[in-house]
């Protein structure tokens, strides 16, 4: 089992169908470019859990808020469909956790859409809290 930060355009593109499967409106032609973009405007990572093909992935970038200081902000967390309840996720979930300490965080966070049920129990069972609502609106 490997876990590790996709960089290169090929590692980048092993993650697609995955994460495609959480962010279905990713077009396959512009994920790498997408990637990238976002590595360089918003210090996006892209980390990949492997054994050997891609079980999982989650996108994550580091940020500074005045409330709580530095912390982590997990974009996107994705198991494979037919590869959940094996502890992949949870997997991913620890090593940002770890990542997060070694880059001074004082929090992990995420945002997860509220018909995502099975996805807070899961948060919730590996020790987050729920702490916030989070509001939009389209413009």
């Amino acid at each position: 089992m490997e876990i590790g930060i996709a960089e290169t355009d090929k590692e980048i593109s092993e993650c697609y169908e995955v994460l495609s499967q959480l962010r279905p409106q990713l077009k396959k032609d512009r994920f790498v470019a997408l990637i990238h973009e976002l590595m360089l405007s918003q210090g996006y990572k892209l980390i990949y859990l492997k054994n050997p093909e891609i079980k999982s992935v989650m996108g994550i970038r580091i940020g500074l808020w005045l409330h709580t200081g530095k912390y982590l902000e997990i974009e996107d967390l994705v198991t494979s469909s037919n590869k959940r309840s094996n502890g992949y996720g949870m997997q991913l979930l620890n090593w940002a956790k770890e990542y997060a300490k070694a880059n001074n965080c004082n929090q992990v966070r995420l945002v997860s859409g509220v018909a995502r049920e099975q996805a807070h129990k899961f948060y919730q069972n590996n020790g987050m809290s729920f702490e916030a609502k989070y509001f939009s609106i389209n413009i």
